[in-house]
């Protein structure tokens, strides 16, 4: 006869005492909404549902070049976004070979991750069975979480599984102030996240807050000792997760850096002045944040997705806000957890009113947001549970996941341009014919010349680096162009010392004007053909570099 098991293990094997003892089908409720998370993004992967980007070709040929012996610091062309995600993707390469679909896996594995750690940090605040409502929010998430966790565009992945350890970490911390060996593992990752991304700043500064409170809050634990020993800890854990970043600032100094992090590439979208400034960030919060944030319409454009279900979402959603601010006023031994979700809120509402990241209300800056309104969207339907019985929260979670699956599948099914990072109509390529156009360049011996950024690094992916097209044209329709799209030096050096150069465009006709403008001046001749949505310019008699686009717009 077996003995009777110890009183914390019949608790968790039958699911008996308070509300947030684990029941038997915790753990294989887990896998489930795994699997489901994963059969949706594979789904829409093998219905080829979401294109290939030039962000995501850059993160490719980081990784290509990483296992050629080339390791970037940072995502090419600029000195932020650390090359962590290129640095994962060159090991799936080495079992997969470079593929996109290695690329995407990534993406797949590190959002498990991510589900998978909100479930932990929503059984620590709320219990085990608002944690799975938590997780079935995160596998059928809004169009826009299903976006930038299957696309690649540097690190946005990375940002969210790191920030939920943060949180974990931090957590843990308000538990048991006396487990010295959190203090190094919550350093390192925010030196791993200063690095990989500074979006995970929003979770450094409230859990930071945290783990500081919870030192000095008692007198036993504050002694002079024993805060030298922490803080010693988190700084070399610190040093450890952020040493590229270091190492960088120390070779070429911290101040176009720092720059970059507080978002002076884009510091010429807001207004001129402060505070008009932060009207408008706080307007696009408001306006184009929010609709993309609950899910009602898709981040590339204005278009309400599932119009019917809209106002039970939206009731749904703010009838959330008013939850978890009611729980931060009553929680206790949850405090802690909760605390840190509204202290990530607070800190990307912050960051993106008073930051130039605000002139972008893309959508990408509030996926951190998806966290906290899964945990506290959990905890209002346990609450509705308690007072209602099950059905009225089950018949309204079904209506949530059925609106997030609604507005994911039909915007895929508009293909293109299928599910999007491109907000701008004249960056939206259909990707079907790159095939076909590398093949038409092969056979006509032209695999070196110039096109613009969105066409330029996917084709040199694709073609495994045999057909090399620098990005020096502009895609805006006024030829507005940045150096900043030309940001590999090596293929500039490529294309100079070719013989051969064609020209890619895909738009607008302003561009195609210009440039065969430039060529009659020039006296240039040349061939012309479609390929898909791709004009090229080939068979030069003479090979020309682009023109001055300045001069091209007073045309």
């Amino acid at each position: 006869m077996n003995p009777p098991l110890p009183t914390h293990e019949r608790i968790i094997q039958t699911g008996e005492a308070d509300g947030k003892s684990t029941p038997r089908f915790f753990r294989p409720a887990i896998v489930g909404i795994l699997i489901l998370a994963a059969a949706l993004k594979v789904g829409l992967l093998l219905a080829d549902a979401i294109p290939f980007n030039a962000d995501e070709a850059v993160v490719g040929l980081m990784a290509r070049h990483i296992l050629q012996g080339m390791w970037p610091t940072f995502f090419y062309g600029q000195a932020y976004m650390g090359s962590l995600d290129a640095s994962l993707v060159a090991g799936a390469f080495t079992l997969f070979g470079p593929r996109v679909e290695a690329i995407r896996l990534v993406q797949l594995l590190l959002y498990l991750g991510t589900v998978f750690t909100t479930i932990i940090l929503a059984r620590r605040i709320l219990g085990p069975r608002p944690a799975l409502l938590a997780g079935l929010f995160m596998a059928i998430p809004t169009v826009n979480l299903t976006l930038y966790t299957t696309v690649s565009l540097g690190g946005y992945g990375e940002a969210l599984l790191i920030g939920n350890l943060l949180l974990i970490a931090a957590a843990a911390v308000a538990d048991r102030p006396d487990r010295i060996w959190i203090y190094p593992v919550w350093g390192f990752l925010s030196g791993l996240g200063l690095w990989a991304f500074g979006l995970t700043l929003i979770y450094v500064l409230p859990t930071a807050l945290l783990i500081a409170w919870s030192s000095f809050s008692d007198g036993e634990r504050t002694r002079r000792n024993d805060l030298l020993t922490k803080v010693a800890l988190i700084v070399m854990g610190v040093i450890a997760g952020a040493s590229p970043w270091i190492a960088y600032a120390v070779r070429n100094g911290i101040g176009a850096m720092l720059a970059e992090l507080g978002g002076s590439a884009i510091a010429g979208a807001s207004p001129i002045g402060r505070l008009a400034s932060v009207g408008s960030h706080a307007f696009n919060l408001l306006v184009f944040g929010t609709t993309v944030i609950v899910g009602l319409r898709p981040p590339w454009e204005v278009r309400w997705l599932a119009p019917g279900l809209i106002p039970i979402v939206a009731a749904f959603w703010l009838g959330t806000v008013v939850y978890g601010l009611r729980f931060l006023r009553t929680a206790s031994s949850s405090r802690a957890g909760s605390l840190l979700l509204a202290g990530v809120a607070v800190s990307l509402f912050g960051g993106f009113i008073l930051t130039p990241f605000g002139a972008d209300p893309s959508g990408r800056y509030f996926t951190p947001l998806a966290v906290p309104m899964a945990v506290f969207g959990s905890g209002m339907l346990e609450e509705m549970n308690r007072r209602f019985g099950p059905w009225p929260p089950a018949a309204l979670l079904a209506c949530i996941l059925a609106f997030n699956l609604w507005g994911t599948i039909s915007s895929a099914g508009r293909n293109p341009p299928g599910l999007s990072t491109q907000f701008n109509p004249s960056t939206r390529i259909d990707h079907a014919y790159d095939q076909a156009l590398i093949g038409f360049l092969s056979q006509h011996g032209e695999m070196r010349g110039y096109t613009n950024y969105w066409v330029g690094y996917p084709l040199a992916f694709l073609s495994s680096e045999a057909a090399i097209f620098v990005p020096r044209l502009p895609y805006h329709p006024d030829l507005r162009y940045t150096p900043r799209d030309d940001r590999y030096a090596p293929y500039d050096s490529s294309v100079a010392d070719s013989d051969r150069a064609a020209y890619i465009t895909t738009g607008p006709a302003a561009l195609d004007s210009a440039l065969e403008a430039y060529f009659f001046r020039m006296d240039v001749g040349y061939q012309e053909a479609d390929v898909g949505d791709y004009h090229v310019y080939y068979a030069l008699s003479r090979r020309v570099p682009p023109p001055d686009f300045t001069d091209m717009r007073e045309e």
